[in-house]
């Protein structure tokens, strides 16, 4: 499926997989809707919704940058307005933003399981429900929620329950909105990556530089994001994929390019 004029708006797109996801689909010649929330670079993070724009335009795509915080409905309807105004629709979903915080129960605040909540959950779902209209007049629609299979393996509750009940629930989401929307041939799957991804959530919060070195660069849960967004979506839908899994189903079984560092051992993500 060609992505030429194809809109994809993605939440959390300044950086990260989210931003990996633009630059591939940009890349086929797809318009890019950057929802996020950085229009000021945070130098811990780095990147802001105008530096994804353009190296999304320079990678051969149209981009539009809309700062959003889906916690909120009037700035959600505002970027999808927005994004149907300049690209006339919207093709496709990726429900990329997400919070994380992996303390036990005891020692999490209100605020920070709302947080969670509000992002990863309620954000996710109003996302969704307003790009509905828009995707029921595409050629080929799709939504992709970046969460984890259902594993119910009692060890990704016992460590971090609040956030991984709000992961969970990103996945019912597609899985419900794959059920809902299969009438209309709008798609909803969910990917995950087996191994720990190289962003800034894995320096700052989780592992610092010895897990980034056992990690593998954002590029593969994008190109696995490609291969999915590019089956028919009247079929390809109601699934929980593997990145590493997508890949090998397309012929790709040398992966060790996308290895941070070539050769060194990997590190299983949560979940798998």
């Amino acid at each position: 499926m060609s992505f030429k004029n194809k809109t994809v708006l993605i939440t959390g797109a300044s950086r990260g997989i989210g931003k990996a996801i633009g630059l591939r689909l940009a890349k086929e010649g797809a318009n890019i809707v950057i929802a996020s929330k950085s229009v000021e670079e945070n130098p811990k993070l780095g990147g802001t919704i105008y530096s994804a724009a353009a190296e999304m335009e320079a990678a051969g795509g149209k981009a539009l940058a809309v700062q959003c915080d889906i916690r909120f409905e009037d700035q959600v309807q505002l970027v999808i307005e927005k994004a149907a105004r300049t690209f006339g629709g919207i093709d496709m979903l990726i429900n990329n933003a997400s919070a994380i915080n992996l303390l036990p129960t005891e020692q999490t605040e209100p605020k920070r399981f709302d947080l969670m909540y509000d992002i990863n959950v309620r954000g996710t779902f109003m996302v969704s429900k307003a790009c509905i209209p828009y995707l029921k007049k595409s050629s080929n629609a799709h939504i992709l929620n970046l969460s984890p299979p259902l594993n119910m393996d009692m060890k990704w509750f016992a460590n971090h329950l609040a956030y991984t009940i709000s992961k969970y629930d990103m996945t019912m989401i597609a899985l419900g909105l794959a059920a809902e929307l299969k009438k209309y041939n709008i798609a909803a799957n969910t990917l995950w990556p087996r191994t720990t991804i190289a962003t800034a959530a894995v320096q700052n919060l989780l592992g610092g530089d010895m897990l980034m070195n056992m990690s593998r660069t954002p590029a593969i849960v994008a190109d696995a994001a490609y291969c999915i967004l590019s089956k028919p979506s009247a079929s390809c839908t109601g699934n929980s994929f593997i990145d590493e899994q997508v890949l090998v189903a397309e012929g790709i079984t040398d992966l060790s390019g996308y290895s941070v560092v070539p050769g060194a051992q990997l590190y299983n993500d949560l979940f798998i």
